[in-house]
């Protein structure tokens, strides 16, 4: 059933960031966050994963309201490819949320439902556009680091514009502004092929038995709130059960080390992340386009490593809600951090409206 159609002088916005393994949302009014949420969603199922869980979120999701979209869940394979997938999440967006839809095209600005498929070059995974932008009407010059559970952003922010040399997932890969590593997805095999562990090194097996998200458990990074995704073996986030998947993927079993050995192995793959990510950073300063003193702004659930690359490379670390701060009313800072590019488009078409 289509959505019913709402005025467009509502006083309400809400930015959605409709990803592959979650949803986020920022509801704004007034110009102020008032309440921000992330919730899974296995969009690789289709699109009735993104009906599941918009029927889960709070009830001021479901409001009428404006509503800006950014997405990256064009990437999931449920889709023919990016075009297809921008296609559908658009018209799912239109269809099911009430209210005026606008969606976030980065360098093109908001266009509406029926422009998205022919933006969808510029619609497709356009989210870290969003946050780059909206932290340059706070800050002329800084480096964002947005690490979350899948993905790391590094984009240079210059005159208080994005200036990523890159803008497609592909283009960004190459500059090294797109990082595919994250605080809770990402294989450990991606980190390395050998680790050292009880004074030797040794190989490690090449399967997913493991994720970061089961080194920052262990290491007491990571909130239990935004660790939300299933682990590779569908148990259980105990300290045992964490513990009993990173000795697989050394081909050992849990009790043939201790906690702190575990934990030292955990703390190994956290320091070949933070490097992958140090030399991405390395090479976009090296252009020498930022300030000696440009602060690195930090968010997403990653937003502790981000705070790690900031100290590694000399610059202060801003946090996002830090930053955003005049502009919250009731959405907690942490949330408002994990969820920037929803909040940033929220805020983007709040002041646009």
């Amino acid at each position: 059933m289509p959505a019913p159609h709402f005025p467009a002088s509502i006083h309400r916005v809400i930015g959605w960031d409709l990803g592959g393994v979650h949803v986020k949302a920022a509801l704004v009014e007034d110009g102020r966050v008032r309440a921000v949420v992330q919730a899974p969603c296995p969009l690789w199922r289709g699109l009735p994963a993104l009906d599941e869980t918009l029927a889960g979120l709070p009830d001021w999701a479901r409001t009428p309201a404006r509503h800006a979209v950014t997405m990256t869940g064009e990437l999931t394979d449920c889709f023919a490819d990016r075009a297809d997938g921008v296609a559908q999440i658009a018209a799912w967006a239109a269809r099911c949320l009430p209210g005026p839809v606008a969606f976030y095209a980065g360098r093109a600005g908001f266009v509406p439902p029926d422009g998205a498929p022919g933006a969808a070059a510029d619609i497709a995974s356009a989210n870290w556009h969003a946050t780059a932008a909206l932290v340059g009407r706070a800050l002329p010059a800084a480096l964002l680091a947005d690490i979350g559970s899948t993905t790391a952003d590094l984009i240079p922010i210059r005159d208080g514009r994005p200036a990523a040399q890159g803008y497609s997932d592909a283009e960004r890969l190459e500059t090294g502004e797109l990082v595919y590593t994250g605080v809770v997805r990402t294989p450990l095999l991606a980190l390395g092929a050998v680790v050292p562990f009880r004074g030797r090194r040794t190989a490690l097996m090449a399967e997913t038995f493991a994720t970061t998200g089961d080194s920052y458990r262990l290491l007491g990074d990571l909130p239990p709130e935004e660790d939300q995704q299933d682990t590779p073996d569908l148990k259980g986030k105990s300290v045992p059960e964490t513990e009993t998947r990173l000795a697989r993927m050394i081909g050992r079993d849990r009790h043939e080390g201790g906690l702190a050995d575990w934990r030292r192995l955990a703390g190994h793959f956290a320091e070949a992340q933070l490097r992958l990510l140090h030399d991405a950073a390395a090479v976009i300063l090296s252009r020498g386009d930022l300030p000696d003193d440009a602060p690195v702004v930090v968010c997403g659930a990653g937003r502790f490593l981000a705070a790690r690359l900031a100290g590694r490379l000399g610059r202060p670390a801003h946090d996002l809600a830090q930053v955003l701060a005049p502009h919250l009313a009731g959405a907690g800072p942490d949330w408002t951090s994990v969820c920037g590019p929803a909040v940033a488009v929220a805020l983007l078409e709040a002041r646009s409206g």
